[in-house]
């Protein structure tokens, strides 16, 4: 998400809709409606990974570009293809609204462009587990090494191998955060197995957040359910909803959770050129701002 004033509006968002699909959302501070959908618009450039492009203009600030675009109320939402206006949208739309105008849209997820895919191929994820996994057996007190390993195996869905690997540094975890984040999400993994049908017991939570929107311990337990599922963002939305309410609930246990689970699921930082900053993961960037959002609000 990037914030677009005249200056920078030729190229953010004009030169960026050549190549890709650039959703302009225009709000205001004031908006009610606007809080609403922005975080789902964020939420969902990120799931998009790439698909789409989303920015967003201040109207009150921006009102030359608000007048150009015809804007009477807000939210309204614009998107761009080819330099041009194509289809958008007024008022706080629900997500699966949001969805359906965007696959009407963006480019299906296997569309990706030839070059990005060979520049860009997924490295084979049996090879790097067994590289991990090598880089432990050498060397056992290699914290890094062993974090990567085990977050690997976790990512992979082979909760019970990590927790195996884990164990030679399980003593470790309180007082190394990255160790104390596998730990919790370990815990979630353990927590949604002992649940059994995990669907029916996501079911069973919602239904106590439904009579009580302030019943925590149900939606931090449905968050855990849908972390050992590997529903990382779910979860995440689900301990936000308990830090809008309490910030410090349960001795910070949803803010400590949010973070382990961002810990996990953030990809290795790639080789980069001496000076270049390598870039931030969509996903995770989006959930950090969202985050510190709530936290700082």
């Amino acid at each position: 998400m990037i914030d677009v004033t005249l200056e920078n509006f030729e190229t953010e968002v004009i030169a960026a809709s050549m190549t890709q699909p650039v959703l302009v959302d225009f709000w205001a501070p004031w908006c009610g409606p606007c809080k609403v959908i922005g975080p789902l618009l964020e939420k969902l450039e990120a799931e998009y990974a790439g698909r789409f492009k989303l920015v967003k203009i201040d109207s009150d600030q921006e009102q030359q570009l608000a007048a150009a675009f015809g804007i009477r109320s807000i939210p309204t939402c614009i998107l761009l293809m080819n330099g041009q206006p194509v289809d958008g949208f007024m008022g706080a739309v629900p997500e699966g609204k949001l969805r359906e105008f965007l696959d009407k849209h963006v480019p299906p997820a296997d569309e990706a462009p030839e070059e990005l895919l060979e520049e860009e191929a997924p490295a084979d994820a049996q090879g790097q587990l067994e590289k991990l996994q090598h880089a432990v057996a050498t060397n056992p007190s290699d914290d890094d090494a062993r974090f990567e390993y085990v977050k690997a195996l976790l990512m992979a869905g082979r909760s019970d191998d990590a927790k195996v690997a884990f164990a030679p540094v399980i003593g470790k975890a309180p007082g190394i955060r990255r160790l104390e984040s596998l730990q919790r999400v370990l815990d979630a993994t353990d927590f949604a197995a002992q649940q059994g049908d995990a669907a029916k017991a996501v079911a069973g939570f919602e239904a106590r957040v439904t009579a009580n929107k302030r019943d925590f311990e149900a939606r931090f337990a449905k968050a855990q359910v849908l972390a050992g599922q590997r529903r990382w963002t779910d979860a995440m939305d689900e301990l936000l909803e308990i830090l809008m309410r309490d910030k410090s609930w349960n001795e910070d246990a949803a803010r400590k959770t949010y973070i382990a689970i961002l810990d996990v699921i953030e990809p290795a930082k790639p080789k980069v050129a001496e000076g270049q900053i390598p870039p931030d993961d969509p996903v995770v960037a989006t959930y950090r701002r969202r985050l510190s959002s709530v936290v700082l609000s």
